[in-house]
């Protein structure tokens, strides 16, 4: 009896041991932001210049030639002005903008951690956003985040209208920074579908930013 009794014991202590660790609480969303905007602390302003290849394919003559500068300033500016966009195309900026700027999701968003999936053999944090102030045209938006480094690898906007745009990232480092590399856009829109590829040159870190600057 005394036997069974300690085997019980023992039992109950090894449950208890490892209870706290699988009932650990999957990260706030709020976290996951703050890891994402603190993976550069020491980078506070760069700019790069960018070029688009875009193709749409449901209008194979048309496919335009983007070339902007990305300009980046902490805590929460990101933009991505381009020299010339044709009428068609005028859509391309705030894409842009939108998977750059992590930093302003909460302002007018809400945010939550929608999971964690693995993608590609990593384990990747989803998370869902939803726009503060109802919007007609979007219904929400996913971004997954890879749970090692904190980067965002992908984002993808659902439409109310049935469309749907990804925008897949990749990173290069300059200097002791990580940044965007490139990055792939497949959008499926009513009216419009198209591909677009965008690669980044070389980086300016911690230097005066903005359309403004010469």
């Amino acid at each position: 009896m005394r036997t069974l009794l300690a085997a019980v014991a023992l039992a109950g202590l090894a449950t208890a041991s490892i209870a706290p660790a699988s009932a650990s609480a999957p990260p706030s969303a709020h976290s996951v932001l703050q890891k994402m905007i603190d993976r550069n602390p020491s980078l506070q302003s760069y700019r790069a210049r960018v070029h688009v290849d875009v193709r749409m394919l449901n209008f194979p003559f048309l496919a335009p030639k983007l070339d902007g500068t990305s300009y980046y300033r902490r805590p929460d500016t990101y933009e991505v002005v381009f020299d010339r966009v044709p009428s068609y195309a005028k859509g391309f900026e705030k894409l842009f903008n939108d998977v750059g700027d992590a930093a302003a999701w909460e302002k007018d968003q809400n945010v939550v951690v929608s999971g964690v999936r693995s993608i590609d053999g990593r384990a990747t944090i989803v998370l869902r956003l939803t726009k503060k102030i109802h919007s007609t045209i979007l219904d929400h938006t996913l971004a997954y985040v890879d749970a090692a480094s904190y980067t965002l690898t992908r984002m993808e906007w659902y439409y109310t209208s049935g469309g749907k745009i990804s925008m897949t990232q990749q990173y290069a480092q300059q200097g002791s920074y990580w940044v965007p590399s490139a990055q792939h856009a497949e959008i499926d829109i009513p009216h419009v579908r198209a591909v677009a590829d965008a690669r980044y040159g070389s980086y300016q870190t911690n230097v005066a930013t903005g359309p403004e600057t010469p």
